[in-house]
C-alpha cells in the first residue's frame, strides 16, 4: 500500500511539473545572424550616432574624433555601397560627408547645421542599411575586397596621426593592422608571396621606427607607403576580379 501511494504522489508531481512547463513562455528561436556585408555596415553606425550626439552636446573635439573613426570605418565598407548604389554612395560620401567634415574643420565650427547634417547622414546610412539587407548577396570576392580594406584602415590613419604630432594614436592605429592582419594575410599570400613577403618585411620596419620617444616622420610615412603601395595593389586586383563577375 505504501509503495502504491508514493507512486500516485510521484505521478502526480511529474504531471504537475510538465503542467508547468507546458504553460511557461517559450522562448523565442534566434534570429538569423547577418552576413558579412550586412553586419559590417551596421558596425559603422554608431561612429555617426557619436559625432551626432557630440554635437549635440557641443563637444566639438568629441564629433572630431568620431567623424575621423567614421571615415577610416566607412572606407573598409564603402565598396558594397558604391556597388550596390552610385547615387547613394555619391550623397554620403561626396555631399554629407564632404560638407560635414569641411565644417568640422574650421576654427569655430557652426554646430546647428552641422548638427542637422549629420542628422541627414545617420537618416541616409540607415536607407543603405535596408537597400543592403533587402538586396540578395554580392559575389563572395566582394567580402575579401571588404575584409582587406576593413584591416587596412588602420594603417592609413597612421602617417596623418604621426604628422599631427599624436604618437599615441599612430603607434595604436599601426597596432591595430598588426593584430588585425592574420585575419587577411593568407588573401595576400594567394595573390602573391612577393608582395606578402615585402608587406611582413614592411611591417617589422614599421614597428621598429615607431619605437623610438621620437620617431622619424618622414622614414615612418615612407615605410607605410611602401606597404600600402603593396596592399593596394592586391585590393585593386581582387577588386577588379569581383566587378567583373555576375
Amino acid at each position: 500500500m505504501m509503495n502504491f501511494t508514493r507512486y500516485v504522489v510521484l505521478g502526480l508531481l511529474v504531471a504537475s511539473a510538465a503542467d508547468v512547463a507546458a504553460r511557461e513562455p517559450r522562448p523565442e528561436s534566434a534570429a538569423p545572424a547577418d552576413r558579412f556585408e550586412v553586419a559590417q555596415i551596421k558596425i559603422v553606425r554608431p561612429t555617426l550616432v557619436r559625432t551626432l550626439d557630440a554635437l549635440k552636446a557641443k563637444d566639438v573635439a568629441a564629433a572630431r574624433a568620431a567623424f575621423e573613426e567614421y571615415d577610416s570605418a566607412w572606407n573598409g565598407i564603402e565598396v558594397y555601397i558604391n556597388t550596390r548604389s552610385k547615387p547613394m554612395y555619391d550623397e554620403l560620401e561626396h555631399d554629407l560627408q564632404a560638407k560635414i567634415a569641411e565644417g568640422l574643420r574650421a576654427a569655430s565650427p557652426d554646430i546647428g547645421p552641422l548638427a542637422m547634417q549629420t542628422q541627414t547622414m545617420l537618416a541616409k546610412y540607415d536607407e543603405a542599411i535596408r537597400l543592403v539587407e533587402q538586396a540578395p548577396p554580392l559575389n563572395p570576392l566582394f567580402d575579401d575586397v571588404a575584409r582587406l580594406r576593413i584591416v587596412r584602415a588602420s594603417l592609413r590613419e597612421v602617417t596623418p596621426a604621426l604628422k599631427a604630432g599624436n604618437l599615441a594614436k599612430a603607434r595604436k592605429s599601426f597596432a591595430s593592422f598588426d593584430e588585425r592582419w592574420d585575419s587577411i594575410e593568407d588573401l595576400i599570400k594567394a595573390r602573391s608571396r612577393e608582395a606578402y613577403d615585402a608587406i611582413e618585411k614592411g611591417m617589422i620596419d614599421i614597428e621598429r621606427a615607431l619605437m623610438p620617444a621620437t620617431p622619424e616622420v618622414d622614414r615612418v610615412s615612407a615605410l607605410v607607403s611602401g606597404v600600402l603601395d603593396r596592399y593596394n595593389a592586391i585590393v585593386a586586383e581582387i577588386t577588379k576580379e569581383a566587378r567583373s563577375r555576375p
